[in-house]
């Protein structure tokens, strides 16, 4: 059996995949800010007064563009958040290697269509 500095060091490849995937998903919450920010300023809705003065823009809390952007955002702290600290967990039961890096994969590449078909590219139900 692993002690714990072996399960959490370079040389395990799970790891390194665990840390690899959790970034690129730590890295797609970042984007859905600028997402969000992106399709703001391109509507000229803000939901604040002081935003909407300074872009000559309209106070609006409900646009469904952006309104759908923010939840595909609220989804994936809701999903991801929980999923790093799952994974990081499961890393530590010295899994499979095979069966580990796959299950990062899949599971991030999933959050990621999810968000391309939901808020960006919208695939109407029941396609989603």
């Amino acid at each position: 059996m692993k002690n714990f500095t072996d399960l959490i060091s370079n040389e395990n490849e799970v790891f390194n995949s665990y840390v690899f995937w959790s970034t690129v998903l730590v890295g797609k919450i970042l984007c859905m800010f600028f997402l969000t920010v992106r399709l703001r300023m391109k509507k000229k809705f803000f939901p604040n007064h002081e935003d909407a003065q300074l872009f000559k823009g309209e106070i609006k809390f409900d646009d469904p563009d952006v309104e759908r952007v923010r939840r595909a955002h609220r989804n994936d702290l809701e999903n991801i958040i929980p999923f790093i600290l799952i994974a990081f967990f499961y890393v530590l039961t010295n899994p499979e290697p095979l069966l580990a890096i796959n299950l990062f994969r899949v599971a991030a590449i999933s959050r990621i269509i999810h968000t391309f078909v939901y808020a960006v590219y919208v695939i109407p139900q029941p396609t989603r």
